[in-house]
């Protein structure tokens, strides 16, 4: 506790540290532990290795560069409407787009071959 101006200012994060984090972790001892049902596919895909020349082209072309369901509403010359991208509410797009990424890298780094046509 510090005073200042006869106000007192309690600073329990300098004080006490400990019971500050039990109290908030133990606020609802009834919660169920959060399970991650796609966490396993997450990490397969995560773990995928691209060593094949026909497989890395069929996840270029299979995986788009960008959403394709971004679109914007034009009447008469204007935009009247803008439809987001809504990928990112996938809860694999991360891994989609890091395999997309490692099938390009292998693409140009092991057969040479001109990744222009996949973007």
């Amino acid at each position: 506790m510090v005073k200042t101006n006869n106000q007192q200012i309690i600073m329990p994060a300098f004080i006490k540290p400990m019971e500050t984090t039990h109290q908030i972790a133990s606020k609802n001892p009834f919660a169920l532990p959060k399970w991650d049902l796609l966490q396993p596919l997450r990490q397969w895909l995560d773990e995928l290795e691209i060593q094949n020349r026909k497989l890395a082209k069929f996840i270029a072309k299979l995986i788009p560069a960008q959403c394709p369901f971004e679109r914007d509403i034009m009447l008469f010359g204007r935009t009247v409407a803008h439809i987001p991208p809504m990928c990112k509410l996938n809860p694999l797009y991360e891994q989609l787009v890091g395999l997309r990424f490692r099938a390009l890298c292998y693409l140009v780094d092991q057969c040479g071959e001109d990744i222009q046509s996949y973007c």
